[in-house]
């Protein structure tokens, strides 16, 4: 715990260029004050999330509408926060800053299928209630645990309430925060994330925190057990050292540590076998398919050939078999090819497919916007796919990706050639696809580490990328861009395309591929400058087996194996 603190503080300092966020002479006592309650917006007040000027969220409904209001947050100055009472939750705002904890959610089935922490979270947040701890309002909090059966024995030993009154209600059960599903933060906390450029943070006990997944404007993510998550929503700061520096001031103003809260082992122990019950598990496991009715009420269609619906905008056919034949294709050269990306290291299947909201002003806000659906409805890049219309044009479109090739940008933008047009990613695709001009990406080390998140293959070959050339690469990724018909290459040890000083003005030839190439052979990459200087560099043909050369010479997995399973019933 104590390293939290430290490792934050350091992140916060560090260049962006060494994956920090570049804030030098911070003072985290410095606070701005975010109005949280008042009268309803007007009609056209609420802010929207897609302008920097004026930074919000989409009225969902109208619940929202009375909930939230748009007054601009106001900076206060350390020392005058630390002089005035610390008892803001009757006033109607908050302070946020650096640091401060603005979600904090028991999230997913990794850690919520484990009762003992699961217990241990509950038996904190009584303790916490007695005491008269509360959480301040600016930090969203949530519960979602991965079975029924954890609500059961919460019920039961009588800790759901606790958690209700710190604000840990039931949202659901299985992703919610771990999949970008916790919803907009308040619009005056958006408001002053983007004023005052704020590198705030969320907890979670969930197994993913790349960046803009959790939530797109929250920066600095945390993963811990769920009892730690209930501790950081009471402390309300990330930099912060539990085991020396206390979480609040109970009931009679007394400071109250982590130490006088946390539940000890036979707590834990006595609580979990009074709940605990095998019968529980029966009850709610037996006949499973029959315990959600409106599961159950959801049309479907029979047979054994799926009827696509043109009008579902969740489920759509795939471009994978068109021009369909029995005979695969002829492994060649590349040639004449352009960068669509050059990215730096670590580059995950996140920032690639993200799964997460979906803003309004990108590629495929706006395709579904043209398809007359509300903002509101949007729904998530993981819910949505199923159509592959909204997660091509999501491909390399996390908010937070930066294209060096497209300088002091971030979200998927490029500059498309020759013309230098800046433009987004997904329509420099589309305008390369009209000249069928061949696009590379251009990355450095553990390119597609992560999730092994398939969209993110899927979605990079339907952009019309034919090769990825990178420094090294997450093996599960390098796999499935083999799988779907995508050259992953290699860079010999030490070079870039930094090093290669590359900025994507550069026209590309990937030379020596034949339907003779072996696994891991080096192949030529040809590079023509603007200025019509032409260099070559070796590259390695990271076609590791030789399965993986029949997959690339049928276009891909999916071909090979529908070629083999029609062959088999001629």
């Amino acid at each position: 715990m104590p390293e939290l603190g430290k490792t934050f503080r350091a992140l916060l300092e560090k260049p962006v260029r060494d994956g920090g966020y570049g804030k030098v002479n911070v003072d985290l006592r410095e606070k701005h004050v975010v109005e949280l309650n008042g009268s309803a917006p007007r009609n056209g007040d609420m802010a929207s999330t897609d302008k920097k000027e004026d930074q919000g969220i989409n009225p969902g409904d109208e619940l929202n509408k009375i909930e939230m209001i748009a007054n601009r947050p106001t900076p206060d100055p350390g020392r005058e926060i630390e002089a005035e009472s610390s008892d803001v939750f009757a006033h109607g705002h908050s302070r946020i800053g650096h640091g401060s904890v603005l979600i904090a959610a028991i999230t997913s089935c990794t850690n919520t299928s484990n009762p003992s922490v699961m217990i241990a979270a509950g038996l904190l947040a009584k303790k916490a209630v007695e005491r008269g701890l509360r959480i301040d309002p600016a930090v969203k909090t949530s519960l979602a645990p991965g079975s029924r059966v954890v609500s059961d024995y919460l019920e039961k030993t009588g800790l759901q309430k606790y958690l209700d009154q710190l604000g840990f209600n039931l949202v659901g059960y299985g992703c919610t925060t771990c999949i970008g599903n916790s919803g907009p933060l308040h619009p005056n906390i958006e408001k002053a994330i983007h004023e005052f450029d704020l590198v705030a943070a969320s907890v979670l006990s969930g197994n993913r925190n790349f960046e803009a997944r959790v939530h797109q404007h929250i920066k600095a993510n945390f993963l811990m057990s769920p009892p730690l998550v209930v501790a950081f929503a009471l402390a309300g700061r990330v930099h912060i050292d539990l085991s020396r520096e206390p979480l609040g001031k109970d009931k009679q103003g007394k400071e109250t540590f982590l130490r006088d809260l946390w539940p000890n082992l036979s707590e834990i122990r006595h609580t979990m076998q009074s709940a605990l019950k095998p019968e529980t598990f029966r009850k709610l496991y037996r006949d499973f398919a029959d315990q959600n009715p409106k599961w159950n009420e959801i049309p479907s269609s029979t047979g054994d050939i799926y009827q696509w619906d043109e009008k579902s905008d969740y489920i759509h056919e795939p471009p994978f078999f068109e021009n369909f034949s029995m005979e695969p294709g002829h492994i060649e050269e590349i040639r004449g090819a352009r960068a669509l990306g050059i990215f730096g290291d670590s580059v995950t299947t996140d920032h690639i497919s993200p799964a997460g909201a979906i803003k309004a002003t990108s590629p495929a806000g706006q395709y579904l916007i043209s398809r007359g659906i509300e903002h509101s409805d949007f729904n998530s890049y993981g819910s949505r796919r199923g159509n592959d219309l909204v997660m091509t044009r999501g491909t390399f479109a996390n908010v937070r990706i930066k294209n060096l090739m497209a300088p002091g940008t971030e979200g998927g933008i490029t500059l498309h050639q020759p013309s230098d047009e800046q433009m987004s990613i997904f329509d420099a695709a589309m305008k390369y696809a009209e000249t069928k001009t061949p696009l590379i990406i251009l990355a450095g080390h553990e390119y597609g580490t992560g999730s092994s998140r398939d969209w993110a293959a899927k979605g990079t070959r339907l952009l019309g990328v034919k090769a990825v050339i990178a420094a090294s690469f997450e093996r599960i990724h390098r796999s499935n861009l083999v799988g779907m018909g995508v050259l992953p290459l290699q860079f010999p040890d030490g070079t870039t395309a930094q090093s290669l000083g590359l900025d994507g003005s550069e026209i590309f030839s990937i030379t020596g591929l034949s339907s003779e190439i072996k696994p891991s052979k080096n192949v030529g990459l040809e590079i023509l400058s603007k200025n019509s200087e032409k260099r070559s560099v070796p590259v390695r043909l990271r076609i590791d087996t030789p399965i993986e050369i029949d997959y690339y010479l049928h276009g891909g997995i999916l071909p090979f194996v529908l070629r083999q399973l029609l062959a088999k019933n001629k």
